[in-house]
């Protein structure tokens, strides 16, 4: 298991240590990976990444209620993330909360709407 001492951290690896999370992902090693997560997490508590990293991390060791609180706080910290709150609803989905992870996932529609009626136009479409 990866031990990573969370005092030594400085803001600027937390880079470095979504790396490893990842790393650990995608060999199979969901533990290993939320820890990295969570050290990241602590070193630089607004990383994104890392928190998006946690989430799947966390269900990829079957700790799916953990995996849904990860991606609640994911939603609080970035609340129009149309990613976000779809990380939500698969948590919510894989945990068995079914019309909690539809609610998320229309959220999740809802936002990323929301974001192409706000983009500008294409120089190509008609205006």
């Amino acid at each position: 298991m990866l031990r990573i001492a969370v005092t030594s951290i400085e803001p600027n690896s937390a880079n470095s240590l979504c790396e490893t999370g990842i790393d650990l992902l995608g060999a199979g090693n969901g533990a290993g990976a939320a820890h990295a997560f969570r050290t990241a997490i602590a070193a630089e508590p607004a990383h994104v990444e890392a928190h998006h990293g946690l989430v799947r991390a966390l269900r990829d060791a079957g700790q799916l209620n953990q995996s849904v609180a990860a991606a609640m706080a994911l939603t609080v910290l970035t609340p129009e993330d149309p990613l976000a709150h779809t990380a939500l609803s698969i948590s919510l989905q894989a945990a068995g909360y079914v019309p909690q992870a539809e609610a998320a996932a229309a959220r999740a529609r809802i936002l990323e709407w929301k974001a192409q009626l706000n983009a500008p136009p294409d120089e190509g479409s008609l205006a």
